[in-house]
């Protein structure tokens, strides 16, 4: 009797440490995880093998591990946090116009805005004339600004895990048993045959 082939097992890697390469992966990663590829290029790979190196490399759970822990560590750094989106989601959402604008409704002086505008406007055009024939004076007009977009700043306070406005709610009964559950398909069953 011919013996069976051997199955080749992978060598399990959870308890080897990270190549250096695999930690500047997950350091890369963490200051732009829009761009995996880019991630393992800056990490030192191959520009042709980097996608599909960083592809190898999102799926090892020691990767995925290090740059949870990154990423932990930056927020605690920065003082990011749930309740700190939440807070900043709400700001956003509460700005007025009015904050901006003087009685006349023409704009305040930009020193004069609140901090949350200041700091989330989307973007501005601003105008130039020249006041005088020495042209060393200068008139600037604020003439357009772009404001958050309110309705996307609601969808994420509503997607906010706290608040939860767009998940569906599903009510689910932990009191049914298997018994039960078994019950109630010998009863279907019994139904669909007739009640025999």
């Amino acid at each position: 009797m011919p013996a069976e082939p051997k199955t080749h097992k992978r060598k399990s890697t959870q308890f080897k440490p990270l190549t250096a390469m695999q930690e500047a992966y997950a350091q890369s990663y963490v200051q732009s995880p829009e761009n995996q590829t880019q991630a393992a290029i800056n990490a030192g790979f191959s520009p042709k093998t980097a996608h599909t190196k960083a592809s190898v490399m999102m799926r090892d759970e020691r990767i995925q591990k290090r740059i949870a822990e990154l990423m932990e560590e930056r927020n605690k750094r920065l003082r990011v946090s749930a309740d700190y989106v939440l807070l900043r989601l709400v700001e956003i959402d509460q700005m007025d116009v009015l904050d901006i604008l003087k009685d006349d409704g023409t704009l305040k002086a930009i020193s004069q805005w609140p901090k949350i505008w200041r700091t989330t406007l989307s973007g501005f055009d601003l105008s130039s004339t020249i006041m005088n024939m020495n042209e060393t004076t200068m008139e600037t007009i604020l003439k357009k600004i772009k404001w958050p977009d309110k309705v996307k700043n609601l969808e994420l306070i509503g997607k906010h895990v706290d608040v939860m406005a767009f998940k569906e709610r599903m009510e689910v009964n932990v009191n049914v048993t298997i018994a039960d559950r078994m019950a109630n398909a010998r009863a279907r069953l019994k139904a669909r045959q007739g009640g025999e």
